[in-house]
């Protein structure tokens, strides 16, 4: 996502809306608050729902990607939308330099196991590579393809996805699901997430995702419209609610499933952040109580470069076997083992937070 965005038009006069860095940031400290879980047990709210359902831990992922969306339509605005050879080769530079994060992420990991050529095992999916993706399908889109056009191919992706689950057995948490048959096929069984039969970032669901980002694209439409403030917040909100609620209503159907990326999840994720969205936007950049928001704001300016440094931190520690010694010693202190386990992932977010508050500081915003 972009580090910093053009003035919004607000009337009678254009502001910048901290609110989407602030929400940016949000995400980010949850990404890193639930990764980095101290010992064994963590709170259910602090875990991914094992199958079906929606815990607070399952939020985090999709308001990234909304928030990516919604910032994707913010910068390419500054270029009219028009396909320059520059601008092409923003969007490609950048995709590669995501992929090859996180693929860069996996390789250290097994380096620091002592693999320095997994190159046969390297997951290829990930957190990061479905982000480089939808990020470069949406910038495309949004490049070469009518506008008035992209609300009927989020329908035909997301309605053409929920009948790829319903003939290929798309619920079954097993490997005769057809998600996890057609990754296998293209990617290949060596090249995925081995802790499940399913991939949680599988190339099949990123389609789903795809139409995800696009949802916060469109919503970054209504937050740059040529409108007073208080109408698109309004609208904003109203956007989410229907969104929302629609994806509850066909719950039953379409059970909400994060690890398969399910049509109700994308409805129901991407209602509730545009909700939130317009509710950070009231009481920060209406209403200007700005004072609680700085922390967030933090994370927001360098989401993905604090990200990726507490992916990295997290494997040195892991690796230097200092992780378990740290959290004996928070646990010496706090007997209930979840607390515990919550103190530590809470203390090593304040960490990456005090890594990214001089770049904040100084107003070094490091895009990847």
């Amino acid at each position: 996502m972009e580090n910093s965005h053009p003035p919004i038009s607000t009337s009678p006069q254009k502001k910048r809306l901290l609110s989407l860095d602030v929400l940016r940031g949000i995400t980010v400290v949850g990404m890193i608050l639930v990764n980095n879980s101290g010992g064994k047990l963590s709170y259910d709210s602090l875990q991914h729902s094992a199958w079906n359902g929606l815990t607070l831990c399952d939020l985090v992922f999709p308001f990234f990607l909304f928030i990516m969306g919604v910032s994707t339509y913010i910068a390419l605005s500054k270029f009219h939308f028009q396909a320059s050879g520059s601008v092409v080769r923003k969007v490609l530079k950048r995709t590669l330099v995501i992929l090859c994060i996180g693929w860069a992420i996996h390789w250290f990991h097994f380096i620091c196991d002592g693999d320095f050529f997994p190159f046969a095992h390297l997951r290829l999916t990930g957190v990061l590579p479905r982000i480089a993706l939808c990020y470069c399908v949406v910038s495309f889109v949004a490049l070469y393809v009518n506008h008035k056009y992209i609300g009927w191919i989020i329908g035909c992706l997301i309605a053409g996805y929920a009948v790829l689950l319903c003939i290929g057995n798309g619920y079954a948490p097993d490997d005769t699901n057809l998600l996890a048959i057609i990754d296998r096929n293209v990617l290949g069984a060596d090249h995925l997430y081995h802790k499940s039969p399913i991939d949680p970032e599988g190339l099949t669901s990123t389609l789903s995702a795809i139409a995800h980002t696009l949802i916060g694209f469109c919503c970054g439409k209504i937050i740059l419209a040529k409108e007073a403030l208080e109408q698109k917040t309004l609208k904003l909100f109203v956007a989410g609610f229907i969104l929302m609620a629609c994806g509850f209503v066909l719950t039953e159907a379409l059970p909400l499933n994060k690890r398969i990326w399910s049509p109700t999840f994308v409805l129901v994720t991407c209602g509730l952040a545009a909700m939130l969205q317009s509710v950070l936007i009231y009481f920060i950049d209406m209403k200007e109580k700005k004072n609680w928001c700085r922390f967030f704001e933090i994370f927001g300016v360098n989401p993905l470069f604090l990200y990726v440094l507490s992916e990295v931190a997290a494997i040195v520690i892991g690796a230097t076997g200092s992780k378990p010694v740290i959290y004996e010693g928070v646990h010496f202190l706090i007997t209930d083992p979840y607390l515990a386990s919550a103190v530590y992932a809470l203390a090593f977010t304040l960490l990456m937070g005090a890594c990214g508050y001089p770049l904040y500081k100084k107003k070094i915003y490091i895009k990847i």
